[in-house]
């Protein structure tokens, strides 16, 4: 995906669609550079495996969804693998096999600024571009706090994080403090502008007012076990109106609209006005991917995760806990059991949507397209911003 104009400066994403979040933070930093800078900079997305990387690492999208449904691989995989030493040894093992697709690579897309929004692209593209490079490279970081070690690399100029653990974990795996910032995870600005009256939006959408409003949600594709949960609340019929979004699961959308409901329920496909959805909500059921968390924060909800992928996403569920934002409900019992208190006793889910919020950061994107500016060689014509040292 490119976005030019002659003559003004080159910023290079390299994302790739293994899981959801390296599209979605490249696309809001990017719509964030448009809305500080208006058509000041050139932005250009890569897709590092499809685009570039040599056979059988091309099919890594296509391959990621599977390996996250089989956790103990998974995990297996992440253990072995994550650390410093591990690191350093896997790329020193992988570059001469793709060091021919990384020298394409910078060869078709000459920048005036790399942002790493990957962690396996950091290692070899920084070995390719060499000490003496004299290009800027910023690496932005889409996991909330147990990110892989595979993210941090001493060469790069400037590593942005989402919070202060993740910053702790790139301090332990050689960083620098001074070009380490911990800013928040990037999302998109429809986002960013929650609005308050929740009973206007719920007669908007055709929602019950008279009722908390618990929204569940799996993903753009609809996975995990949305059904079983749904279905579990249905059966213990709390005091509330249920809000399920199927994504592009169309069997899961059909499956629950043939379903008897017992309370006031509302099944959507694949939605576009998410922030709508949120901001009418009173809770959030998901699984614990940065990106929904951090749309859930923004809307100060508090959060029941039902899921998570071992490793990466493993640190999500420590975080929203121990910052009592949410609570950890791995199976459609508990997700009715913590449903059920909080139904009894609305201050207890009230402090924590309290608190979600106050976890968030807005103005991530924003903050991190300024930072890019920062870094920049070349300056960006009457942005009035100057290189940081």
């Amino acid at each position: 995906m490119l976005y030019y104009q002659a003559e003004l400066p080159h910023i290079v994403f390299l994302f790739s669609d293994t899981g959801g979040g390296h599209r979605s933070a490249s696309e809001a930093i990017i719509e964030a550079l448009n809305l500080e800078y208006p058509e000041r900079y050139n932005a250009e997305m890569i897709d590092i495996f499809r685009d570039y990387a040599p056979p059988p690492l091309h099919y890594a999208p296509e391959i990621y969804p599977p390996l996250t449904r089989m956790p103990d691989v998974w995990k297996w995989w992440y253990r072995i693998s994550d650390g410093p030493r591990r690191v350093h040894f896997t790329s020193r093992m992988m570059y001469p096999y793709v060091r021919h697709s990384i020298d394409r690579l910078l060869r078709e897309n000459p920048a005036d600024l790399y942002v790493s929004v990957h962690p396996l692209i950091n290692a070899p593209l920084l070995q390719a571009l060499g000490k003496n490079r004299q290009i800027p490279y910023v690496t932005v970081v889409t996991d909330l706090v147990t990110a892989h070690a595979f993210w941090y690399h001493k060469d790069a100029d400037m590593t942005v994080v989402c919070t202060e653990k993740a910053r702790q974990r790139a301090l332990a795996a050689g960083i620098d403090d001074k070009k380490l910032v911990t800013i928040g995870l990037p999302v998109a600005d429809r986002f960013c502008h929650p609005q308050e009256n929740k009973t206007a939006l719920r007669q908007q959408l055709g929602w019950r007012t008279d009722k908390p409003v618990v929204l569940l949600v799996g993903g753009g594709d609809g996975m995990g076990p949305l059904y079983k949960i749904a279905r579990a609340i249905n059966h213990a019929k709390p005091d509330l109106a249920l809000v399920v979004v199927c994504g592009r699961n169309r069997e899961l959308k059909a499956n629950l609209e043939k379903l008897y409901w017992q309370i006031p329920a509302y099944v959507y496909g694949f939605v576009r006005d998410m922030p709508d959805l949120m901001n009418a909500s009173d809770i959030l059921i998901t699984k614990a991917g940065p990106g929904t968390i951090t749309e859930g924060m923004i809307s100060g909800l508090p959060i029941i995760l039902y899921s998570r992928i071992p490793g990466q996403e493993e640190g999500n569920v420590d975080y929203v806990v121990e910052q009592h934002a949410g609570e950890w409900a791995p199976t459609a019992e508990k997700v009715v059991e913590v449903l059920n208190r909080w139904m009894k006793n609305p201050d207890e889910y009230k402090r924590m949507g309290e608190a979600s919020r106050s976890l968030a950061n807005p103005q991530a994107a924003r903050e991190i397209a300024r930072v890019l500016v920062s870094r920049l060689e070349k300056p960006v014509p009457d942005a009035g911003v100057t290189r940081q040292e």
